[in-house]
């Protein structure tokens, strides 16, 4: 009945907390969600270029990530050529999460290439010389993307604000390249 990560004390924790949201004036609420973070939800939305499919998921609820929702968004983020899912890493999550916060996006973040298993980058690696050998997007930890509604510039400088690892730029292949390794950028 309860996740994997979520026990009976963190349940009843959130409803105590959803039912003191509901009794507190809303610029109330908001400021105490400013501070403590306690109401806050953490939620994505993609779009799979390559398969069509459409996810919206509330991936981190009463301060811990939710497996399931975790899985379907693997699930999404896989590998196209092969259908292999990667557990992503949790700080990609967040980093995309703070980025459409940050943006004030409320689009799906359209998926270019999230998960890539080792057979598939060598493959990629053989037609273009620019692909990574040792690509984070082989360990879950690396995502290509654009966001509708936001010109891809936008999204970039956005991006390199957080400073949370590495942004690449790529405005001919219409997309943006994020990931939670060592802060850079090309």
């Amino acid at each position: 009945m309860f996740s994997d990560r979520m026990s009976r004390r963190q349940i009843l924790r959130m409803g105590g907390l959803a039912a003191l949201a509901l009794a507190v004036p809303s610029s109330a609420r908001a400021a105490f969600e400013k501070i403590s973070g306690s109401f806050a939800l953490k939620r994505l939305s993609f779009f799979n270029t390559h398969t069509s499919e459409r996810l919206e998921s509330v991936y981190w609820a009463a301060g811990d990530y939710l497996v399931d929702e975790l899985r379907r968004i693997d699930h999404i983020l896989r590998d196209p050529l092969t259908g292999e899912t990667k557990e992503m890493d949790v700080r990609l999550l967040d980093l995309l999460h703070r980025l459409r916060q940050n943006l004030a996006a409320s689009n799906a973040f359209h998926i270019i290439c999230g998960y890539r298993s080792p057979q598939t980058n060598a493959a990629l690696r053989q037609k273009n010389a620019g692909v990574a050998g040792h690509s984070l997007h082989i360990t879950g930890q690396a995502v290509d993307i654009r966001l509708p509604g936001v010109p891809l510039a936008s999204l970039r400088r956005a991006a390199l604000a957080l400073k949370a690892g590495g942004v690449g730029y790529y405005p001919q292949s219409d997309f943006v390249h994020v990931d939670v390794g060592p802060v850079r950028a090309w």
